[in-house]
């Protein structure tokens, strides 16, 4: 982190959606309380990836909780880094990992989870979840809230 001023490459700026996620470029700010220990989610209910077998579109409820460290996501940011997935063709499992992955590699906070929790095709919802190891101690981590599939019912 330098001490010059935070420009970001997106928020106030007209942006485009990323050709791909490899593209999209994420915007990282200081965390405003960077000596406390707090939870953000961001909950994503309507994201859409490709199937890679067959090109059809795959819907989840994402819901990313992390404990910053010196940094935060800006938010813009990260809504496009999302929306890039839309064109892209990736597994259930390789998309949510790789998610979670990316942010936890560069943004460096104390502790991160993604839970995928995939609507279904073919039959079968699949829920994919990943952290990057456990809690810190003393933060509070509520259910991510999302019900699991029941169909009709």
């Amino acid at each position: 982190m330098t001490d010059q001023p935070f420009a970001p490459l997106h928020l106030g700026q007209p942006s485009s959606l990323p050709a791909s996620p490899e593209a999209a470029v994420l915007d990282y700010v200081p965390s405003p309380r960077p000596d406390a220990l707090f939870l953000v989610r961001f909950a994503v209910p309507e994201f859409t990836s490709l199937c890679p077998v067959t090109g059809q579109p795959d819907f989840a409820h994402l819901v990313i909780d992390y404990a910053p460290g010196a940094t935060i996501v800006e938010s813009k940011s990260l809504k496009l880094f999302l929306g890039a997935f839309r064109n892209h063709a990736g597994f259930h499992e390789d998309v949510t990992v790789g998610i979670g992955q990316r942010l936890f590699a560069e943004m460096a906070p104390r502790w991160l989870r993604i839970g995928g929790y995939w609507y279904p095709r073919g039959g079968i919802p699949i829920d994919v979840f990943w952290q990057s190891g456990a809690p810190p101690e003393g933060l509070w981590v509520p259910d991510q809230g999302v019900s699991g599939y029941r169909g009709r019912g």
